[in-house]
């Protein structure tokens, strides 16, 4: 569901030239337990624009996405709706995830 966000967003940065591309991390403890070598390979140390999409709390998507990184998430309980409806409603959209790509590569917000 969350990576349909983040794939629904590449596909027009790519028609603008913008080069990115979709990483799915389900479980940041194991992704942290993995050898350093692995890691940087997911997440290249020199690739520094970076966004989580997750649709639970941004707890925990610091390191991942680095300083310059941005976390578009939901960081509360209780809506209940069906997921297109509460996706629209909270901001966890194509067009928040793109906003939130076009700071981290321009490096504001």
């Amino acid at each position: 569901m969350k990576a349909s966000v983040s794939e629904r967003t590449q596909m027009p940065a790519l028609r603008r030239r913008l080069h990115g591309r979709v990483v799915s991390l389900p479980c940041l403890e194991w992704f942290a337990a993995r050898p350093r070598a692995h890691r940087e390979e997911v997440l290249p140390p020199v690739l520094t624009a970076r966004v989580s999409v997750e649709a639970g709390v941004a707890l925990g998507w610091r390191e991942p996405v680095g300083p310059r990184g941005r976390i578009v998430s939901l960081d509360h309980y209780g809506a209940s709706a069906d997921q297109q409806r509460l996706y629209a409603e909270f901001g966890l959209t194509t067009e928040a995830v793109a906003a939130a790509a076009r700071e981290s590569l321009a490096g504001t917000g």
